[in-house]
């Protein structure tokens, strides 16, 4: 993992840590460079990728601040890391329905950039928060880049797995949104009727060497399910 990532996660932790409220300064570019023995350049980095999270604001001449992301139970359409992060304190909770390795269909080897043929993890899950299902996902995982899965890693973070574990660089991600109606099979593990309306999403995660990993379906109850886009 790069050294700013390292010191931006630091960062974020001690901002949750310290429970520290929107528009608190934070240590100028000098100190913060000290502070975690790297150069100003590295911090520059640093500060980008936090104000990319949202974690932070900058203004010329005044300093670093603290920049509160969202309400409680919200999700970021603009993070790369999943939701997990974000639901933490809302006591999200997943639950593996399917983990198996499956031949990329046309579909899949499309998004993946891999082969027909080649082996992939399926992963189907559902996710709720204090006991109510929101979110029923089905993730596809290049098995190239994603070396290793098992259920215990699926029911709690994989991106942090996939980070800590794996040592894998996340970068971006793109995200297609769309209003759907669920399919019978899918409705069921969402407590709906077969074409109830539902937000779906179809997402892509790339290594930072731009190499697409992950490519997952996501269906979210229109009762169950908030979110927030910050600009």
């Amino acid at each position: 993992m790069p050294k700013y990532v390292e010191i931006a996660q630091d960062i974020e932790q001690r901002i949750k840590a310290q429970d520290l409220l929107q528009g608190t300064k934070l240590a100028n570019i000098t100190a913060l460079a000290s502070q975690y023995s790297v150069s100003k350049n590295t911090i520059l980095k640093t500060l980008q990728l936090l104000e990319e999270r949202g974690s932070i604001y900058q203004v010329q001449g005044s300093g670093i601040f603290v920049r509160r992301k969202k309400r409680r139970g919200y999700i970021s359409l603009i993070q790369n890391r999943g939701f997990t992060d974000d639901l933490k304190a809302a006591d999200e909770t997943s639950k593996v329905i399917t983990l198996e390795t499956i031949s990329a269909t046309e579909e899949i080897a499309t998004n993946l950039q891999c082969t027909i043929g080649d082996p992939v993890y399926f992963v189907e899950r559902v996710h709720a928060i204090r006991g109510q299902v929101f979110c029923f996902e089905q993730s596809y995982y290049n098995q190239e880049i994603v070396t290793f899965l098992n259920r215990a890693i699926a029911e709690d973070s994989i991106f942090d797995y996939l980070e800590k574990g794996l040592n894998l660089q996340i970068g971006f991600s793109d995200k297609y949104l769309k209003v759907a109606r669920v399919k019978k099979e899918i409705a069921e593990f969402l407590e709906l009727s077969a074409k109830d309306p539902v937000l779906f999403i179809e997402e892509l995660y790339y290594t930072a060497s731009g190499r697409p990993f992950d490519f997952s379906k996501n269906y979210y109850h229109p009762d169950y399910s908030q979110f927030f886009i910050q600009s």
